[in-house]
């Protein structure tokens, strides 16, 4: 037994308070380490497997492939992360999160087998995931990639057909300073005779260079496939033939129908071994459900929950604002990670909030309010702007600020959405660290 493990793991958290403590790096990206463990523990998947990168867009496509394979009737096992309130929403079967017995089950298998080796706790967990699919007999996995692709640990399972929803900046610390290098990482997952779809109308040459190199069939976005919008329905188009009338998705935000086009793609390469009808598309599309995508909470003032968390996804928020109904202040809950482009983010939509209330993340990752108001201020935001020490504090004194008509945009990382669904839940005092008269 370790040194550091406690004698007894019995509860979830205590699970994932030992995963955290385990490796010595959060982020360790190489493939040697879980490959050596899922050899040991026999991790051999006897059904098709779709792998899910890209910049943004990863996270709503698997919730549609999920969504539609599981109005097909298929038993579907999801892969996916971050998280935002529990960890049991990165491991799904059959539309439902595991429980805590599953996953603590699986973590004990995995730590059985994993000695010597160490594994950061998303290694840790995408073998405990695929453990869990193969005892629960899935029919089909999603697995979205954490971090680029080539090196990400859900690439050491091959997939039957692989994507890539889009390639742009984020991560350039780990996945390198430009779209090229950036695009080769995630064509990583690419598998020689696999087909792979790409949603990206303008992939990098090294993505496309890497589907051509190992003969992997390249399905691109507006050359092989793509989609034409119409007010109250959409029409899908591929070398296939067309699917007209289809419902636009439950997930709000222009930028979804190119997500629903690409989920659809994805799904033709595999139309031998997992047919889906055109009820199940249409059903999948309007059942889908991803908290933090352009979510719009029941209720007055009108509160908008967004993980967007690089300039990419800014733009879309910024596209997806402008679509709401007019009226009213629109006030920002904003907290990011300090490695993260906090002005490239706001920069999309500063000139559409009224008023900003920025929050420190916790955490060695955690950006401060200096941090933010500094580069609040390299952009010339002139708006009001309250400084808090949590996204929680933020967001309670938004909504008592907020009249009727007024919008509360919460924006910035995954953490800054996932405590103020929190908050929603069990409402925590205000401490302001400053608000402005």
């Amino acid at each position: 037994m370790p040194a550091d493990r406690p004698a007894a793991l019995q509860s979830l958290a205590d699970w994932l308070a030992y995963l955290e403590r385990i490796h010595p790096f959060a982020i360790d990206m190489g493939l040697d380490r879980v490959s050596a463990v899922r050899e040991r523990m026999g991790l051999a998947p006897g059904f098709p497997i779709i792998t899910v990168g890209g910049t943004n867009g990863k996270g709503s496509v698997c919730a549609m492939l999920e969504a539609i394979l599981s109005s097909a009737g298929y038993r579907v096992g999801l892969y996916s992360s971050p998280h935002l309130l529990r960890y049991n929403e990165r491991v799904r079967v059959a539309r439902r999160e595991v429980s805590d017995d599953a996953l603590t089950q699986a973590f004990g298998r995995v730590e059985q087998a994993r000695e010597p080796q160490s594994l950061t706790y998303f290694e840790f967990g995408t073998l405990a995931a695929m453990d869990i699919f193969i005892f629960e007999k899935v029919d089909v996995a999603v697995l979205e990639v954490g971090l680029g692709g080539r090196l990400d640990a859900v690439n050491v399972f091959d997939a039957d057909c692989t994507v890539v929803t889009t390639v742009d900046f984020d991560h350039m610390d780990y996945l390198g300073p430009d779209r090229e290098s950036i695009g080769r990482e995630k064509a990583g997952i690419f598998r020689a005779g696999v087909p792979a779809v790409c949603g990206d109308e303008d992939p990098p040459l090294a993505l496309s260079g890497h589907a051509a190199a190992i003969a992997a069939p390249l399905v691109l976005r507006g050359r092989d496939y793509g989609y034409k919008a119409s007010r109250g329905d959409w029409q899908y188009w591929s070398a296939q033939g067309k699917r007209s009338a289809l419902p636009h998705p439950a997930l709000r935000g222009a930028y979804q129908l190119a997500n629903g086009a690409t989920a659809l793609a994805a799904l033709e390469q595999l139309k031998d071994r997992l047919p889906v009808d055109m009820g199940a598309i249409r059903r999948g599309l309007v059942e889908v459900d991803l908290p933090g995508r352009f979510q719009v909470m029941p209720g007055r003032p009108m509160v908008i929950l967004d993980v967007g968390h690089n300039p990419h996804a800014a733009r879309g928020l910024s596209e997806s604002l402008r679509a709401l109904p007019a009226g009213g202040r629109t006030i920002a809950v904003f907290a990011m990670l300090k490695d993260k482009d906090i002005a490239g983010v706001a920069q999309p939509v500063k000139d559409q909030i009224d008023e900003w209330m920025v929050a420190s993340l916790p955490g060695l990752r955690g950006a401060d309010v200096p941090r933010i108001e500094q580069a609040l201020a390299s952009m010339g935001v002139s708006a009001p702007v309250g400084r808090f020490d949590s996204p929680a504090a933020a967001y309670q004194c938004a909504i008592r600020s907020a009249g009727q008509n007024d919008k509360i945009l919460v924006f910035g990382s995954f953490f800054t959405v996932g405590a103020v669904l929190q908050a929603r839940m069990s409402p925590l005092p205000v401490r302001a660290i400053h608000r402005p008269a």
